[in-house]
């Protein structure tokens, strides 16, 4: 299954999240910006559920940014690989500073795609985290333990397409992992999309924007 972009991969994905028996606590969708937002505004408009984004950072080495050696997310959630840690030679001050600028950028980004308003209240929901798809898994671990932190009754990972790793470790702290495609061998998410073009910071609050504006008027989308 091949998806067209991001707003095809969400309405596909949404079908399979609609069949999930999430709970009448209530449920809320998390997007991961940028990609994750516009396959989550779908799935919020398909089972008529409140649209929030969650905010992580991968920590880069120094002068490696490419290389994770970590994340961190809302509520003082923090996840490290010690082995890339140690491999790559990072002490504790580099470790200090590297993250000092991601919660920076952290918190400069909570405040411009939510528009200055508060997170949403997860305390005994149903937290849906949706990505465009997960390579090693990483950032959307961060991402539901961010929705942990903040109380969520169960956290359900949303995804178009994954590697089979990443599932199994999101496996370990999720109730349930949906994803419609798990190709072997994985090659990049990339692939599984015509229009794979980056979401922008612009876009992201667009959508933010509707779901909020139709949630207002009794209708997510």
């Amino acid at each position: 299954m091949r998806f067209r972009d991001r707003e095809d991969a969400g309405r596909r994905l949404a079908e399979e999240v609609r069949m999930r028996d999430l709970g009448a606590a209530g449920v809320v969708v998390l997007g991961l910006p940028r990609g994750g937002v516009p396959v989550a505004f779908q799935i919020a408009g398909a089972i008529g559920a409140p649209l929030d984004v969650v905010i992580v950072r991968k920590l880069g080495v120094p002068l490696k940014i490419e290389l994770a050696m970590g994340a961190i997310g809302e509520g003082g959630v923090r996840i490290l690989n010690q082995e890339i840690v140690q491999s790559a030679g990072v002490s504790e001050d580099e470790l200090s500073a590297v993250e000092r600028r991601e919660r920076a950028n952290l918190q400069q980004g909570a405040i411009r795609f939510r528009g200055g308003h508060p997170p949403m209240e997860l305390s005994g929901r149903a937290a849906v985290v949706v990505d465009d798809g997960m390579a090693t898994g990483s950032t959307a671990r961060a991402a539901c333990q961010v929705a942990r932190a903040h109380g969520a009754g169960r956290v359900v990972m949303a995804v178009p397409v994954a590697s089979r790793s990443s599932i199994s470790l999101l496996s370990e702290i999720c109730e349930e992992v949906v994803c419609l495609e798990d190709p072997e061998p994985f090659l990049a998410v990339g692939e599984w999309y015509q229009d794979f073009s980056p979401t922008t910071d612009d876009e992201v609050v667009a959508l933010m924007d509707r779901a909020a504006t139709g949630q207002r008027r009794g209708h997510p989308r």
